[in-house]
């Protein structure tokens, strides 16, 4: 529960039907094992005690006694496991017959949930027996079943469909409850339990088998936590509930926030686990201005919600396997090409658009052999392609100087060249020498004056040549220096349109390597590998040995530590103490805590001093769910005081 998570669990038992104390062991077994797993919140299908299948026998006195006493010994034997339980069984209450979800912690039965949408149309006829209880408002007593254990023998649990089960210590962890048939109806009760403050909805569900119906119940399961933009538990019924002309195959679900992070196999009993973020998902929450919106109406609801309150250990969920170390790269292989087709179109279409309104029929783009002149030389070709304009109206100028090895001045010619974009060289040492000789700088102190020297002249010379074109000059600088400030203010820093400006480096690495396995040229894919290989450099010192001397990494740090940083941090909202728990776990193996650290600290430092020069960037498509523009994505005051932020990682001990 630490950092707010806490790991869940939907199991399907092995049942029989009609035999409650079978299917009560069975649960109790289970209960144990999923703790032992780690699990806190349990969930068990609709009315599991007795079975779903049990058709007319709900009419029976003793099955109904009989499952309100394994309730009672499945709260019992359970009492010393650490969680919330959830359990289906048929409840009387005033005379009439409900399905309900009891809600167990601490050996006793909590609350229970009544089934609001009673379904008519499978072969066991549910109308047939039980009543809607979408108006119930009321208590049952329960009785210890060994009083002499007990001062007070007898206790209540109030039955109503709106009930909160709440964590004290874990205040934002607020569960709910719906059934089955509640969630594929047009108005899902967990819609009102979420506006109510619910993070967490619960499905207790017997969904019977049919072609095609689990991929539909997944999108539902799926679909629905986003739109709530919570966590969902989704146990059904396995394959003892199957008689006679119905099969039910135990399709068990978790779900965050529209991803699926566990399902079960169809036709098996047993559980799946998930790890849910519960604080994230209340940031996000926060953050929806709309879904706010929605929250402040629902005190107009009719419904009125009780808590319940449950107790849970805090304890350190184990995050092993569950984080990933490249949040902004597409994970799936099967989803790769897709992924990264849309990425470059987005970046293609907002260049192309710019072009049209302005009717500029030339752009300028400074290529350094790099990968990210290399992207935004690739999305202004397909720009260009799109708009049918020749690709030798694309200006593309290498600028040598004191830093530029043969490596990148080679390829950044071969892949003009090789694209069939007119080059341009502009040699600018002397230009930069005599700049030094101007405002007095000894050319032999290697500073920020003689780095940002060359970026301004490179800058100037661009802006220059598209006047003589009558075009536009393309930005290449990326999302990841932008959130370190790695760009030269008014030099590199600045473009008439910033192409990659929402791109972080580690999709920049991953959208030049797919271009490079389908574009279809041998000549050009063996370009764009030989600079994917290229250390990451501005160039601006001295090479040695005719190597590159400058490596980015070793001056700023690894981009895919800052990537991951600020992903958490600006899509989030993560405190720095939690990413950087998060982050040892995605990089186990690949970096010690030391170094995560060090790098964290100066994340911080550097995003927060920097900010100036994204308050003034040029427009570019934004293509993720993090961007940095000040129109939009980042209002950031540029002298915000870093000083919360940067204490809190000062106190992470490692």
């Amino acid at each position: 529960m630490k950092d707010g998570f806490i790991k869940v669990s939907a199991g399907t038992p092995d049942v029989r039907v009609g035999d409650c104390e079978y299917n009560a062991d069975e649960i109790i077994r289970m209960a144990h094992e999923m703790e032992g797993q780690g699990a806190r919140i349990m969930v068990f299908p609709e009315l599991c005690i007795t079975s779903y299948s049990c058709g007319d026998l709900f009419w029976q006195e003793t099955l109904l006694n009989e499952a309100k006493a394994q309730l009672i010994r499945i709260a019992e034997e359970t009492g010393d496991v650490d969680g919330l339980i959830f359990v289906g069984l048929p409840m009387e209450y005033n005379g009439k017959l409900y399905n309900v979800a009891a809600g167990i912690s601490g050996g006793e039965v909590l609350g229970l949930v009544p089934k609001i949408n009673i379904p008519n149309y499978n072969e066991f006829y549910e109308s047939r027996y039980f009543t809607s209880g979408k108006d119930v408002n009321g208590w049952v007593t329960f009785c210890h079943s060994d009083s002499s254990d007990t001062e007070y023998p007898e206790y209540e649990a109030m039955v109503s469909p709106h009930l909160l089960f709440t964590c004290p210590q874990m205040p934002e962890l607020k569960v709910a409850a719906e059934i089955c048939e509640d969630l594929w109806v047009a108005d899902p009760p967990s819609t009102c339990h979420a506006y109510h403050g619910a993070s967490l909805i619960v499905n207790l569900s017997a969904s019977d088998e049919l072609v095609g119906k689990d991929s539909y119940r997944k999108n539902l399961v799926s679909s629905q936590s986003a739109r709530l933009v919570c966590g969902y538990i989704y146990a059904s019924a396995g394959i003892g509930e199957s008689t006679q002309d119905v099969v039910y195959a135990g399709h068990d679900l978790i779900a965050e926030n529209g991803t699926v992070l566990a399902e079960s196999r169809k036709f098996t009993n047993g559980a799946v686990y998930g790890v849910l973020d519960i604080r994230k998902l209340v940031n996000e929450r926060r953050r929806m201005t709309t879904f706010q919106f929605a929250a402040d109406k629902a005190q107009e609801m009719e419904s009125y919600y009780d808590e319940v309150f449950f107790d849970l250990q805090t304890t350190e969920t184990d995050l092993t396997g569950l984080i990933d170390s490249r949040p902004f790269v597409p994970a799936a292989m099967e989803e790769r090409e897709r992924r990264c087709d849309e990425i470059l179109n987005i970046q293609a279409t907002g260049l192309m658009r710019r072009l049209a309104h302005i009717h500029c029929q030339n752009a300028v783009i400074g290529l350094s052999g790099g990968l990210d002149s290399t992207l935004a030389l690739l999305v202004t070709v397909r720009a260009f392609d799109m708009l049918g304009i020749s690709r030798e109206k694309i200006t593309a100028v290498t600028m040598p100087c004191f830093g530029t090895t043969d490596r990148t001045y080679n390829n950044a010619c071969q892949l003009s060249l090789c694209l069939g974009t007119e080059l341009r060289e502009v040699n600018i040492r002397e230009a930069v020498s005599l700049h030094f000789r101007d405002i007095g700088h000894d050319p032999e102190i290697h500073d920020v004056t003689y780095e940002n020297s060359q970026a301004r002249e490179r800058t100037q010379i661009l802006m220059d040549i598209a006047n003589q074109k009558g075009g536009i000059v393309i930005g290449t600088g990326d999302l990841s220096e932008l959130a370190l400030g790695w760009a030269t203010f008014n030099g590199d820093h600045m473009s008439m349109y910033g192409v990659n400006g929402s791109v972080p480096k580690t999709l920049v690495r991953h959208l030049v390597r797919y271009y490079a396995d389908t574009c279809g040229e041998k000549k050009l894919s063996e370009i764009l590998l030989d600079i994917l290989d290229t250390p990451v450099s501005p160039e601006l010192l001295p090479p040695k040995d005719g190597k590159i001397a400058q490596k980015t990494e070793d001056l700023v740090g690894p981009y895919e530590l800052h990537d991951f940083f600020l992903y958490h941090m600006l899509r989030w909202t993560c405190p720095p103490a939690k990413i950087f728990r998060m982050a040892k776990t995605a990089f186990a193996g690949e970096y010690d805590e030391e170094t995560i650290l060090k790098w964290l600290k100066t994340f911080y430092r550097r995003f927060f001093t920097q900010q100036f020069k994204r308050s003034c960037l040029p427009d570019g498509p934004k293509v993720g769910s993090v961007a940095v523009s000040p129109r939009g994505d980042l209002r950031m005051p540029s002298d915000a005081c870093g000083t919360l932020w940067m204490r809190e990682v000062d106190k992470i001990k490692i």
